[in-house]
């Protein structure tokens, strides 16, 4: 029963209709449905008695639809192919629609991490068509979710957002570096040192430092020289390449810097605290199993 209270019209009442309504022969739609042509009739006359409508004009010579009958000709192809699409779904047949997904992430870790997976990622996910925003951070991301401009995003910004659900993919962790040109002619193996650098970090409130500084053999006994915001990691990174000062960076991303001696830990008994990559999304967006099926594929790539 609908809300109404009258009684729905059957799928098998709308596919007679719309057989004789594509035939306008009841002998021919009739065929075509496997039944006989006083069954079809019977069938047309009782949706006809439902509705409350006649759908067809009968003449000895011809069926012609009605106003009522071409009017319902479009709403019952939706019905009849709504129920044909449940029956595929409940059998698993039913081909998955495809989706549009808008994935936000940091410049750095979109270029390293995220653009090397999108063949792997469309593979598995074939329904699904994801578009890359990269945005300057944290607070950048996390807003744009909340405006509704991108359906998701990786990022390690800490959420305090009750509208902001979250599935973690892999830990972050740090390391405090330093150009090993600059280390070399200007140690930092001393809190004393520190007057002598550049600390450069993304903002104001030293979100990068702040997990050498909260660790447990760090606090705050470093007094830098001077301290530099250049608001990219991508950006911090280069800079401290070229000697321009020393930072906290992720370690995925300083990983071969290090390796290959172009960088050096700077106080390494000292392990900054790490944090975790996040697949972020709306609490409120229905297509939750959708991105923590993402985040499933995206766990499988290390980071780099």
């Amino acid at each position: 029963m609908n809300p109404t209270g009258a009684e729905l019209p059957s799928v098998d009442s709308l596919r007679c209709f719309l057989a004789a309504a594509e035939a306008l022969n009841f002998r021919a739609a009739a065929r075509r449905v496997a039944l006989t042509p006083a069954a079809l009739g019977q069938r047309i006359r009782g949706l006809e008695d439902q509705l409350g409508v006649a759908l067809f004009t009968r003449t000895t010579r011809a069926v012609s639809l009605t106003r009522a009958g071409m009017d319902l000709i479009p709403r019952a192809r939706a019905a009849v192919s709504a129920a044909e699409d449940c029956v595929r779904a409940a059998r698993g047949t039913l081909a998955t629609p495809a989706i549009e997904l808008v994935l936000g992430t940091r410049h750095e870790l979109g270029l390293s991490w995220i653009v090397p997976q999108l063949d792997a990622l469309g593979r598995a996910h074939p329904e699904v068509t994801l578009h890359l925003y990269f945005g300057g951070g944290g607070d950048d991301l996390t807003l744009r979710l909340r405006m509704r401009e991108i359906d998701c995003a990786v990022t390690s910004a800490r959420l305090g957002d009750p509208r902001l659900a979250s599935v973690q993919l892999h830990p972050e962790r740090y390391v405090f570096v330093g150009a090993a040109s600059l280390l070399d002619t200007t140690p930092l193996t001393r809190p004393e040192h520190a007057a002598r650098h550049t600390l450069l970090d993304a903002s104001a409130d030293l979100p990068l430092f702040r997990y050498w500084r909260e660790s447990p053999k760090g606090g705050d006994r470093l007094r830098f020289g001077r301290v530099r915001r250049i608001g990219t990691i991508a950006a911090i990174e280069a800079l401290v390449l070229a000697g321009a000062g020393v930072a906290v960076l992720p370690r995925y991303l300083v990983e071969r810097h290090l390796t290959r001696g172009a960088m050096r830990e700077v106080f390494p008994s000292v392990t900054p605290q790490s944090d975790h990559f996040r697949l972020v999304f709306r609490a409120d967006d229905p297509r939750q199993p959708l991105f923590e099926a993402l985040a499933e594929s995206l766990r499988r790539a290390p980071l780099r």
